[in-house]
């Protein structure tokens, strides 16, 4: 079993990166928490915690653990300061503890922010997180949603470098690709846009790994 970090484990879209990956064979995750009165959420289902906070340092959160899922995000808040240096933060300490992978949840748009009409400063905080991760050394996989929505997942997407598209696509799919990533053979050191599709989410990344 590898030791997965998940930070932004008490996010919508964490908690169910954190079921999924209690539910692996393969992998037990360590859910990453602000405030000491979250840890008791995860230690009731008997899942581990660490304390830490973007803002600050977090170089002991990475002990002990194989792989990291980022999927933290400030809600437009605090976006230089989370999104952006907070997950430098993470990516500097997962370097210096040697992890195995690193995937980023990151947003359809990040890529070109300065193309955008909307949520500017957010796609430019994750652009430059982005990049740092490329260019860390720390194995990645970056994944680039569209629009999240509550909807039940379909297991299927549609998935490719650049969609050239708009589009949405549910948290549970988003969570599904983001465990079937941290396998060390699934899109490594790549970086891809996912919507709603067709496609049976194992399938589509082998496409994206083959690719």
């Amino acid at each position: 079993m590898e030791n997965i970090l998940v930070v932004g484990a008490t996010g919508t879209t964490g908690r169910k990166i954190v079921n999924l990956l209690k539910s692996s064979q393969y992998f037990e995750p360590i859910a990453m928490v602000r405030k000491e009165s979250q840890i008791k959420e995860f230690s009731d289902q008997e899942i581990k915690t660490v304390l830490g906070n973007l803002e600050e340092d977090v170089s002991h959160t990475l002990s002990n653990v194989d792989k990291v899922v980022f999927a933290a995000g400030s809600g437009g808040k605090k976006v230089v300061e989370v999104d952006q240096e907070g997950a430098k933060k993470i990516i500097d300490a997962s370097k210096n503890h040697n992890v195995k992978k690193f995937v980023m949840l990151s947003s359809m748009g990040a890529d070109q922010p300065e193309k955008a009409t909307e949520l500017k400063d957010y796609l430019k905080a994750k652009h430059n997180a982005d990049e740092y991760l490329k260019a860390s050394n720390v194995p990645y996989a970056i994944v680039r949603p569209g629009s999240l929505t509550n909807e039940k997942g379909t297991g299927k997407i549609e998935i490719g470098s650049t969609l050239q598209k708009q589009g949405s696509i549910s948290r549970d799919d988003v969570a599904q690709v983001l465990t079937r990533t941290l396998h060390d053979d699934s899109a490594s050191n790549k970086s891809f846009e996912i919507l709603s599709g067709d496609v049976l989410i194992g399938q589509a990344l082998d496409n994206v790994s083959r690719g």
